[in-house]
């Protein structure tokens, strides 16, 4: 669900989700040019600061979207490291995504509605609210 989220959030052209736990050299959502250069690199969860410093070698802009109940422990340990390579990186609240997950349903429709730093979503089983802190920004 927080790559739905995530995907919505940085909605443009040519974003795509890429293969995610089976290919570990790819983000999970990016965003490609025409002649094949990666403009976008988001990547969810806490990744290790050597995964984001070569995406950060790889793609014109690197997005790091965090929402584990441990995302204060994974930024304190590498925040010095990450304010060095030039990305962005934005903490959801975990309570939050959990409510997101408590919706998820094997068919759904959802609606998304995204206001500054938060986003509304709505299904048939219920809504909810999920906002994101931005850490660093690049």
């Amino acid at each position: 669900m927080v790559r739905i989220l995530v995907f919505c959030i940085n909605a443009q052209e040519h974003l795509e989700f890429t293969k995610g736990l089976s290919a570990v050299d790819e983000p999970d959502i990016w965003a490609r040019t025409l002649d094949d250069q990666i403009s976008l690199w988001i990547d969810i969860g806490e990744p290790a600061v050597d995964r984001v410093k070569k995406a950060a070698r790889l793609a014109q802009a690197v997005r790091v979207y965090s929402f584990n109940s441990k995302s204060d422990v994974w930024w304190g340990q590498g925040r010095e490291k990450f304010a060095r390579l030039g990305v962005s990186i934005f903490r959801f609240q975990w309570e939050s995504i959990q409510e997101l997950a408590a919706l998820l349903q094997r068919t759904m429709n959802l609606s998304v509605t995204i206001t500054g730093d938060s986003a509304y979503i709505a299904t048939e089983a219920g809504e909810c609210e999920v906002s994101w802190v931005p850490l660093q920004i690049s």
